[in-house]
């Protein structure tokens, strides 16, 4: 496929690096010479310098054999240009833009972003899918990572396996025969800097990471069964008071998820806006790595501090900081992937990658086959797929057991006429079945074919 990405910064590097590693064709605009130098320097991609909505720029890019435009610049009107650019000019089928204002989100303007106005097939808020990540976690208390599919009730969560973890040391197989009603699977595991695709003799050991696909109306009881009890949090800090600070701290109050909440933001004018614009919550101005400060948010008594700043070195301190004072918990926002290899040791419970929300989004236009939606996870060693099976698919009409899946994959859940089923040896999988595959990362190409749909279909 060929990509042309309009913006080399974090998250436009982000893409191009994980396309450039699957062998995608890449080109990637920025008007930073510096920047441009790097993507040469460091991945296999063509850089650019220059405007990413001017024409030319585009044309020098190989917009006019493009498949995909990738608009992610930090100016929200150059990447509304450059897809109707893109458009008009070029006919790229399918363009993608990072909005990251709330004045183009407002949901009467939906019908702005389509073909006969604004033609992007997809945007990307990452602020917006950020938030709703922290809210997510909030919502499960003890979950590490939460996933949502769509249109079903089919989550993914992620569970540390702690010392006084149940289910430890006993084969998966096994726990499938003491709890035959519990509607949860265990597709991946994440042990040290190892990623496994488990069988049903394979058993979880006390330090693990264990990705569970489950119904939506199981998942407190399987962190229960995980030895996770952890009560929903009361009381709640957010440090940083930007975009994904405030949408945070606003649907919390609209959903009624904190009994007490305080946000502490560094800037004195943007603390005046956001306290403006918040009715239930106390917003104190100063930095949150100052212990003055964490303590006049009550930190000692809070439940969970979230750190939201835009300096992931801020969040990273202010989250050990604040556990250091008393805080029960912590989350953390941290874009360098440097920096995530570390926070376990230094006591962080878990955090968030932004970067990983926003590749996820471009990868579900790139994956072939009838896939609805890519969950990138683990830095990009895995992805969570959700994909229809059709008449033509190689997986209907025969038993799992029969199927034989390659290495890398593991079948977690199908759902069927609005229910959710754990998949077993002798399932077979159904025409119109959405069926979530766990696929290490060299197994991705395996779920497209698996779900490919032949010339027969049409």
């Amino acid at each position: 496929m060929k990509v042309v990405i309009c913006g080399a910064g974090q998250v436009g590097y982000g893409i191009a690096e994980r396309l450039a590693a699957e062998y995608h064709d890449v080109s990637v605009i920025d008007t930073s010479p510096a920047l441009v130098q790097v993507v040469r320097d460091t991945l296999d991609a063509r850089g650019i310098v220059g405007h990413g909505a001017y024409p030319e720029v585009l044309q020098e890019a190989g917009a006019d054999q493009a498949d995909l435009l990738v608009a992610v610049t930090l100016h929200d009107e150059v990447n509304m240009v450059a897809c109707q650019v893109a458009h008009s000019v070029f006919n790229i089928p399918t363009k993608i833009a990072r909005i990251r204002s709330q004045s183009y989100l407002r949901s009467d303007l939906q019908d702005f972003f389509s073909t006969d106005h604004m033609p992007i097939d997809a945007i990307i808020s990452p602020e917006r899918e950020v938030g709703e990540m922290v809210l997510r976690r909030i919502s499960l208390p003890g979950a590490m990572d939460v996933i949502r599919f769509s249109d079903t009730s089919m989550v993914t969560v992620a569970i540390e396996c702690r010392e006084d973890c149940p289910i430890v040391n006993k084969p998966l197989g096994q726990l499938t025969e003491l709890f035959p009603d519990l509607g949860a699977t265990v597709v991946g595991i994440w042990r040290g800097n190892e990623l496994i695709v488990p069988n049903t003799a394979d058993a979880l050991v006390t330090g693990d990471i264990a990705y569970v696909v489950a119904d939506e109306g199981q998942i407190k009881r399987t962190l229960l069964l995980f030895g996770h009890e952890e009560p929903e949090a009361g009381r709640i800090v957010i440090a940083g008071g930007g975009n994904i600070g405030l949408f945070v701290a606003q649907e919390m109050e609209r959903r009624k998820l904190s009994a007490r909440l305080r946000l502490i933001e560094a800037n004195a004018s943007r603390a005046h806006q956001v306290a403006d614009q918040l009715n239930n919550t106390i917003v104190l101005n100063g930095s949150s790595l100052d212990q003055a400060i964490l303590r006049e948010a009550d930190i000692d008594d809070a439940d969970l501090m979230i750190a939201l700043t835009n300096d992931d070195k801020v969040n990273i301190l202010s989250s050990v900081l604040a556990k250091r004072l008393g805080c029960k918990t912590n989350l953390a926002l941290i874009n360098d992937p440097a920096f995530q290899t570390f926070t376990r040791p230094l006591g962080i419970d878990a955090y968030i990658n932004p970067r990983s929300v926003t590749i996820s989004r471009v990868l579900q236009h790139v994956r072939r086959g009838r896939i609805r939606s890519v969950h990138s996870i683990l830095d990009g060693r895995a992805e969570l797929i959700e994909a229809d099976a059709l008449e033509t698919s190689p997986l209907v009409g025969v038993s799992l057991r029969e199927l034989d899946l390659p290495d890398g994959l593991r079948i977690g859940a199908i759902w069927r006429n609005e229910t959710f089923i754990r998949p077993d040896g002798q399932m077979k999988i159904k025409p119109r079945d959405r069926v979530v595959i766990f696929a290490a990362g060299h197994a991705v190409r395996k779920v497209e074919q698996l779900f490919r749909v032949s010339l027969e279909f049409f």
